[in-house]
């Protein structure tokens, strides 16, 4: 037992290390890294090296697993100041527009096809979610303002718990009834609800608790998330949308070791993308793709000309958003790993076609990935969307030192923060805070008032307890508005 132990940790860690590597190989070709992954997934199964698996219900489990870590790692690091302007877009794409891209794709699937309604329509629900780990993972690195960032990014985070009910419906027989949209109603609302209630009861439980070490923050941060999953699954509602409502929540507290759990979570998010994406690539067959190319490419067309076009039209015209954004947020409605789990359910189910369903969906979101991942900055630059839009705001990290009743602030200057070239005194922290170390280029040293900061800097502030939200604000209001801050009306807060 053994060795075969070793001889498994030491492939999973090989297939692991290559898997990051591909990062660096996905961004010097410009090409989203769950395709490699996928690749990787291939490479060692039936057509590659030839390990054999084929169990769908594991598959599904796993799957499923895999997205509440990414939906967390996606709320965690979701800013609720660039988002909360999009929150009613996000709603209205995560729910109408999932249910008028239901209809039109199943429609003209039936028609093309001959497929029965039932098959058909979950053909529409299957691909009528956009991919949370796609989305994080392409558009973080596509320059557009942050109203468009946060509507897709909320969109990717909540459309999910609305397909996944659709297809679940679906799958398991369900007939429509006049109770049908209440059932719905209830998981999506009661699944909200509890994501508060936990994110908010977490957020205050972790800043009152002094942990003996730094690394339990993004543990219990993490835990919390899935435990509102399961608490939201175990009353039937969307344990999805409870797991993400409560990292957005979580996020966007004053936590201790922000920084430290959000890099946690950035790793175990890209640690279940690698496990997703590795695992759908090993559970494909090459041999049954070429039978589903024809279906996959046609359901692709349809979504992308068709159905995502209509259902963005009807959902965000009562905001009166510009056609030119209109167009883009159709275009990034990317597809990736949530397609295949979710077709994976009726795949459990036994359901006549379930199996083209599968390989057709593979094949759309391999196709997919490379055209609209691949062109969504050069869409972005044609319809001239990514003037002036800024990359990210300024990072500040809260460290509690309980016996001394301080905290040490940890900033870091972005790049384009109208901080630099700011003197140090005018900062004008408030009483109780002080700048006690500054780093540029790998070299500490104590600053004076008359210190200029640069980009780049990194800043240890110390502050009283009852200054340290004063003190953040400030630092954030001077990122945003320079020197004259407090006179341009700044005050640093989410708005």
């Amino acid at each position: 037992m053994g060795p075969e132990l070793s001889v498994v940790l030491g492939a999973v860690a090989a297939v692991l290390l290559v898997a990051v590597l591909a990062v660096r190989i996905s961004v010097r070709l410009g090409l989203p890294s769950l395709l490699l992954y996928l690749g990787i997934g291939v490479v060692l199964g039936e057509a590659g090296i030839g390990i054999q698996f084929e169990n769908a219900e594991l598959t599904e489990s796993l799957g499923l697993a895999a997205l509440v870590l990414i939906l967390t790692e996606g709320g965690l690091t979701t800013r609720w100041s660039q988002v909360r302007t999009s929150l009613w877009p996000g709603i209205m794409l995560s729910t109408v527009s999932v249910a008028v891209s239901i209809a039109i794709t199943g429609t003209a699937l039936h028609l093309i096809f001959d497929f029965e309604w039932r098959l058909a329509l979950l053909w529409g629900a299957v691909l009528a979610s956009t991919d949370a780990a796609a989305v994080f993972s392409v558009l973080r690195n596509v320059t557009v303002s942050r109203r468009l960032v946060g509507t897709l990014e909320l969109e990717s985070g909540m459309n999910d718990a609305a397909a996944y009910i659709a297809v679940v419906l679906l799958a398991s027989g369900g007939t429509a009834s006049w109770g049908l949209p209440f059932v719905v109603l209830y998981e999506l609302v009661v699944g909200a609800l509890f994501g508060l209630l936990l994110g908010w009861i977490g957020a205050a439980a972790l800043r009152r608790a002094a942990l003996p070490s730094t690394g339990l923050y993004p543990l219990a941060t993490v835990a919390v998330s899935v435990l509102a999953f399961s608490a939201g699954s175990a009353v039937h509602a969307s344990g999805l949308l409870a797991a993400y409502v409560t990292a957005l929540v979580l996020g966007n507290s004053r936590l201790p070791h922000r920084t430290d759990t959000l890099s946690f979570a950035e790793g175990l998010g890209l640690l279940s993308q690698i496990g997703l994406f590795v695992l759908l690539g090993l559970f494909m067959s090459p041999g049954r793709l070429l039978d589903a190319v024809v279906p996959g490419l046609v359901a692709g067309a349809v979504v992308v000309l068709l159905a995502r076009p209509v259902s963005v039209v009807v959902a965000l015209t009562p905001f009166h958003m510009p056609w030119r954004e209109q167009a883009f947020v159709s275009w990034a409605g990317l597809r990736g790993a949530v397609p295949i789990v979710l077709a994976m359910i009726p795949a459990t189910e036994g359901l006549s076609g379930a199996q083209q369903l599968v390989d057709g969906v593979f094949v759309l979101v391999i196709v997919l990935t490379l055209v609209q991942g691949g062109t969504l900055q050069l869409l972005a630059s044609k319809l001239g969307l990514g003037r002036g839009a800024r990359s990210r705001e300024i990072d500040v990290d809260a460290a509690p030192l309980d016996e001394l009743g301080a905290v040490l602030l940890t900033v870091r200057v972005p790049k384009g923060s109208k901080m630099h070239g700011v003197y140090l005194r005018e900062l004008r922290l408030p009483t109780g805070a002080t700048v006690s170390l500054v780093v540029r280029a790998g070299v500490g040293y104590t600053p004076a008032a008359g210190t200029r900061l640069q980009e780049h800097d990194q800043l240890l502030v110390v502050a009283t307890e009852r200054a340290q939200v004063e003190t953040e604000h400030r630092i954030r209001a001077v990122d945003r508005a320079g020197r004259y801050a407090r006179w341009k009306g700044e005050t640093g807060q989410e708005n």
